[in-house]
């Protein structure tokens, strides 16, 4: 089998280079994305052996990347989930339950939010029962400022849960810091933000919990997946559970009695020495991940550095090329971070001869792909008319971003190239409105 196995893999390598050999690119014609998967011949191989080896399900390649996250994340704890959405769910939700305490969130909490962003950092709060308050965000960085969340904090205020914008890092050594004082939970959304620093800090090693994506837009991809990270195993064991069905059970898939106490426990009303494998504490789902996935994710994770490297790069080409041209926002930096860049993100300014939807039509009319900057202002969706929240101060700087902001692409699989075709073009759209 070994030797079939290898001579399959071998055929993998070859396909894969003939399918992803050299093409021309060609400015109007060719498609620059905003974001997508950089997948080499080592990826394709990957998902090819662990299919071969039919692991279908979560297992050593998952067991295996939780370890090797932990590693390069600066974390104590990781666990894998079959989305970044899922993550969040899994460590809002995990602060509700019985095993933290009095202190647990319970609904009606407040928790502060930014308003600018992916609904899956808030939805969680309402998925919970509790009570979203939005803040606004800085025009240039994207991000909310301590000042404003401290502002936001009121008497019925249990929590913090924030994203770090398109990569751009929020103040969170500052946050971490408010919610220490006023002994609240923090959430930090790190799904856009892997390899980002904050003060030398990597994000995602502030909060009580912190949350990856791996959808193929982002810094790693398993093509869908997640994860959520702790140094707290109090915290991790409830996340794993919630993970898992709510299973009270440790056990690996397809181990047993890993405790050595499978059928001598008492739990609740059932009778003693009922299985442990069956016992469950906690109302939980099944948003575990598989060894495909994984695999895939393993593989991912050697070129962190290298695609860290890229966005920074393809970031910097844009900034200066871009520097200067009237009737635009380019997009700064917080103070003390080193973000690793999701996107580059442009608002065009309230007075500029032209609006963002000329700009974005043009664009797109070159192949040069546009995104939105997310939900905008959430506080606007359809989906949250009728839910109940509470607003900080002003969302006016959401209000601008809902109007005139969007981003394009500097992920690693773009060339210089495609660069200097989105350069060129935002720069002759640009001047001929003058």
């Amino acid at each position: 089998m070994g030797d079939s196995q290898d001579d399959i893999l071998e055929l993998v390598r070859k396909y894969h280079r003939e399918k992803t050999g050299e093409r021309s690119f060609v400015p109007g014609e060719t498609l620059v994305m905003p974001s997508g998967a950089d997948l080499d011949e080592d990826d394709r191989v990957a998902l090819v052996e662990a299919a071969l080896n039919l692991r279908i399900a979560a297992g050593p390649s998952a067991l295996a990347l939780e370890r090797e996250l932990g590693r390069a994340l600066h974390r104590r704890k990781v666990h894998l989930t079959n989305s970044g959405s899922s993550a969040n769910l899994l460590a809002l939700t995990a602060l509700t339950q019985p095993e933290i305490g009095p202190d647990r969130l319970k609904p009606g909490d407040e928790i502060v939010t930014v308003a600018a962003g992916f609904p899956t950092t808030v939805n969680p709060i309402l998925q919970n029962r509790m009570v979203p308050v939005f803040v606004d965000v800085e025009l240039g960085t994207y991000n909310t400022t301590a000042e404003r969340v401290a502002a936001a904090i009121g008497p019925r205020t249990r929590g913090i849960m924030i994203a770090h914008a398109l990569g751009n890092p929020f103040p969170a050594a500052e946050v971490a810091d408010l919610a220490r004082e006023h002994g609240l939970f923090f959430v930090e959304d790190n799904c856009d933000g892997v390899d980002a620093r904050y003060q030398g800090r990597l994000t995602g090693t502030f909060g009580d919990f912190s949350t990856v994506s791996f959808y193929p837009a982002h810094h790693l991809t398993m093509g869908e997946g997640g994860c959520v990270t702790t140094d707290r195993p109090k915290l991790a064991r409830i996340v794993e559970s919630l993970r898992d069905w709510g299973r009270d059970c440790w056990c690996e898939p397809g181990d047993c009695d890993t405790c050595g106490k499978r059928y001598t426990q008492q739990f609740g009303g059932l009778p003693y020495g009922y299985d442990h494998k069956y016992t469950f504490s906690h109302v939980g789902y099944n948003l575990k991940t598989t060894d495909l996935q994984a695999a895939l994710g393993l593989s991912q994770l050697r070129r962190l550095p290298e695609f860290g490297a890229a966005r920074r790069r393809n970031w910097a080409r844009l900034r200066e090329g871009l520097d200067g041209l009237p009737g635009l926002l380019l997009p700064e930096p917080t103070p003390g971070s080193d973000p690793s860049w999701f996107g580059f993100i442009i608002t065009v300014a309230p007075d500029a001869p032209f609006d963002r939807d000329a700009l974005v039509a043009h664009l797109e009319g070159r192949r040069i792909g546009t995104r939105m900057m997310f939900a905008g202002n959430l506080t606007r969706q359809p989906a949250y008319r009728d839910q109940e929240y509470r607003v900080s101060g002003t969302l006016a700087n959401s209000d601008a971003i809902t109007e005139r902001t969007f981003w394009i692409g500097v992920f690693p699989g773009l060339t210089e190239e495609m660069l200097d075709h989105a350069i060129a073009t935002i720069t002759g759209f640009v001047t001929s409105r003058r």
